[in-house]
């Protein structure tokens, strides 16, 4: 007796086109496309581009230290993840192999991908994502989450042979190397 597995998911509507068509919300929300659905997720509170921010500006310095002018730090950008899967995403903070005036990147050229988690990303979005930077094979990925009278916590990942293999975790607002295309120490006492 055999089985038969079907590996089809029923895709949505929306193409990666359609998605780069859309006007983005002019209340600071992000639109991004997952498997063919549009998702709106609320504009980020203030602790959240905070620390966003702090990241970039710590990337932008350490691509410059590191002579690095092939490298582009940029915020919010999108990254066309898949079209055949129709998926699309803005990465809080990114690190590109490619030239700083275009409105979207292919996954090839997202290098460091940042994604500062917030109470309005549900768990399946979130999962999603980071399947998603994996099958593009993007080099690096870091996840921030910023609890609530906590310190922020870090997780820093590279990309290997069999997916992301965690390389950093840091929750007790910790200076530590953060695996990454250049050199780079975060103080995460410093994120909130």
């Amino acid at each position: 007796m055999t089985a038969e597995v079907s590996t089809i998911h029923p895709l949505g509507p929306t193409t990666v086109e359609d998605w780069l068509a859309e006007e983005q919300p002019s209340d600071g929300s992000r639109l991004e496309l997952i498997l063919g659905y549009l998702y709106m997720t609320p504009a980020p509170t203030g602790s959240h581009q905070y620390a966003a921010g702090e990241l970039f500006v710590a990337l932008r310095e350490a691509v410059k230290a590191a002579g690095r002018s092939d490298l582009h730090v940029l915020p919010g950008v999108a990254v066309r993840i898949s079209t055949a899967f129709r998926t699309g995403v803005i990465p809080d903070v990114a690190i590109v192999a490619a030239g700083i005036d275009r409105t979207s990147y292919e996954p090839d050229e997202l290098i460091l991908a940042v994604e500062v988690w917030s109470p309005g990303n549900t768990q399946k979005e979130r999962d999603t994502k980071v399947a998603g930077y994996a099958a593009a094979r993007v080099p690096y990925l870091w996840i921030v989450e910023l609890p609530k009278g906590k310190p922020a916590q870090l997780w820093g990942y590279r990309f290997g042979v069999q997916g992301y293999r965690q390389e950093v975790f840091v929750a007790a607002g910790e200076t530590v190397e953060v695996p990454g295309p250049v050199p780079l120490t975060v103080d995460t006492s410093t994120l909130i």
